[in-house]
Order: C-alpha cells, then sequence, then structure tokens
C-alpha cells in the first residue's frame, strides 16, 4: 500500500512539472510583451489615457498582454500594485498618475517604468532615473486664469485641491502664482480623497465669482459633486480637463485630449522596445490646448462667450448636444 502511495505521489509531482514546463513554453512561444498598467483610480481621463496606449501599441505591430489595476486613489494599494507586478514578472509596467507611477518607480530597476501624464515629473521624483521616461499634462495654468478672467471678470477664484498628491499641490501653487500676478484672490480648499469634494467646495462657493478645478486626479473624480455645488450657486466651473466636462455643469474647459497623451505614452513604451534608454527619452510634453464649450451652462449663468474664445474650441455643446466643427 505504501509503495501504491509513492508511485502515485511521484506520479503526481512530474505530472505538475510537466505542466509547469508547458505553461512556461506556451508563455515564451507566445512571444507577447507583458505589460502592467497600475492606474490611480477610474474616470474618463484615465481610461482614455489607457485606450490610447493599448490602441496606438496594437497599430504598430506592438503584440502585447495587459493587467490592468487600479488603485482606486489609495497611495499603499499602489504600492501593493507595484509589488504584485514584480512578483508576476511584467516585461514593461505604466503608472497612469503621479501616485501609481512614483510607486512602480520605487519597485523596479530593472525593467522600464513609463509613467503617464505626470504633472510634474521632476518634483515627482521621476527624472533622471535610468530605467524611467513618459509624458506629462503639465497645463499652462496662466493660459487658463487669463481665459477665465476674460469671460468671467472674476476677483475671487476658487479652486479645490487634492493635499496628499504631488500634482493637486503643484497646480495649486501654480494658480497661486498666476493670481498673484494678476491681482485675483485665489480661495482654496483641500482634500484627501474624492468623498469630501462636494463638502469642500460647498465650504468656499459662497465666496468666490468662479471656480476652477485643474488636473487633480482625486477631485476630476468627483468633477459630478463639484459642478453640482457650482450649478446651484450660480457659479461659473471651468476644468483643465475637457474629457470629464461631457455631462456636467462645466462652463469651459481648456486642457489636453487624454487619448492622444495615452497614443504619446504608446510612443515612449514602442521607443523602449526600439532600443532607446528610458532615461535619454526623459519627459515628453503634451501640446495644443483644445477648448470646451457648454453654451447651454453660458445662458443659464448669463454670460456671453466671447468670439475670440469660441473661435478656438474644439468642442461646443449647445441645447444638449455637441455641435460638429
Amino acid at each position: 500500500m505504501r509503495k501504491l502511495i509513492t508511485i502515485i505521489a511521484i506520479t503526481l509531482i512530474l505530472a505538475l512539472g510537466f505542466t509547469a514546463v508547458f505553461a512556461s513554453g506556451t508563455e515564451e512561444l507566445d512571444g507577447r510583451l507583458r505589460i502592467g498598467i497600475s492606474k490611480l483610480m477610474v474616470h474618463p481621463a484615465l481610461d482614455s489615457i489607457e485606450q490610447g496606449i493599448k490602441d496606438y501599441l496594437s497599430e504598430n505591430g506592438i503584440n502585447a498582454v495587459y493587467e490592468t489595476q487600479t488603485a482606486n486613489g489609495e497611495i499603499s494599494t499602489a504600492s501593493s500594485i507595484a509589488q504584485l507586478f514584480q512578483t508576476e514578472g511584467k516585461d514593461i509596467v505604466v503608472g497612469i498618475a503621479t501616485p501609481t507611477a512614483q510607486a512602480l518607480a520605487n519597485v523596479f530597476s530593472d525593467i522600464p517604468v513609463v509613467f503617464a501624464t505626470v504633472t510634474d515629473p521632476e518634483s515627482a521624483g521621476l527624472t533622471g532615473l535610468a530605467n524611467v521616461a513618459g509624458t506629462s499634462d503639465m497645463v499652462p495654468v496662466k493660459e487658463q486664469l487669463r481665459i477665465i478672467e476674460e469671460v468671467t471678470a472674476a476677483n475671487k477664484l476658487g479652486m479645490v485641491y487634492t493635499s496628499a498628491e504631488s500634482n493637486g499641490i503643484t497646480l495649486m501653487e501654480a494658480m497661486q502664482e498666476a493670481c498673484d500676478e494678476r491681482g485675483i484672490e485665489l480661495v482654496t480648499a483641500s482634500v484627501s480623497n474624492s468623498s469630501e469634494v462636494m463638502m469642500a467646495a460647498q465650504s468656499i462657493i459662497d465666496r468666490v465669482d468662479a471656480m476652477y478645478v485643474s488636473t487633480d486626479n482625486t477631485v476630476i473624480s468627483a468633477i459630478a459633486a463639484l459642478s453640482s455645488v457650482c450649478s446651484e450657486n450660480n457659479v461659473p466651473l471651468f476644468s483643465a480637463d475637457t474629457t470629464s466636462s461631457f455631462g456636467t455643469e462645466v462652463l469651459l474647459a481648456g486642457g489636453f485630449d487624454y487619448y492622444q497623451s495615452g497614443r504619446l505614452t504608446g510612443e515612449v513604451i514602442e521607443r523602449i522596445l526600439n532600443g532607446e534608454n528610458p532615461e535619454d527619452i526623459g519627459t515628453l510634453y503634451l501640446e495644443n490646448l483644445e477648448i470646451y464649450i457648454n453654451l447651454d451652462v453660458a445662458e443659464n449663468l448669463g454670460i456671453d462667450i466671447p468670439e475670440d474664445i469660441l473661435g478656438n474650441a474644439r468642442y461646443i455643446i449647445s441645447d444638449g448636444a455637441e455641435i460638429q466643427l
């Protein structure tokens, strides 16, 4: 009986070993690149980036298998995702947004780390690293403020930002500098997560002439709540993210096409695969600010949009529908 059990055990071990070798061999023969994508949270801009990456690589003949993990806005979860990707042996890892990119760069030194639309890569510690490259969506804050002032003549501008995200702080400080230069008072409220955005907006809404939201992922993910507060109080809302403005009460947005940002990030990955060193690629910056205008919101607020701004708009909403330009 004992002999029979031993034989069975040996047979099982050999079978399992064969299965493991077969699986490993299949993975090698498959030839697909293993890409891990760590995304801070789910919202339209970050989702568009992810899709842009995949489309660009597919169109350029790069055969990859993707695993996307979402941190749900939690930095500790972003760190866990980085550890998971290391255990799984990914070939390339991508961090969409600053905290996820930082978490990956902290774990990986031997494979490429590509960051997508990090506002300030230098202050985030993502520059000058041998295996790290990516794209930045640092928006022209001064130009955005000029548009806000032209449309509303606001003297007091409200801004909700995330105190736990370096990009949120960077953009708040940039807007503070721009407001100081133009003699505008910036009234701020900070949050640590998206559930606090509505209350933060309510705390300052009666002290501002207009409200601004930057490319702060935590705040943008709660754009519906923010726009609701602004709409209820007849305060115009300006956004740095056109992608997330559709279906909200945002009056005007001036930002980048995040799908194209994803494609630019895909280009960084392609260049690395073609032999370029990530450190030599560095950071690629987005260009061509696009304008979104909601004429229905403008009418409700009694605001006339200047012709020069209308003429430069890529997206115009009128009677609840997008006008084809």
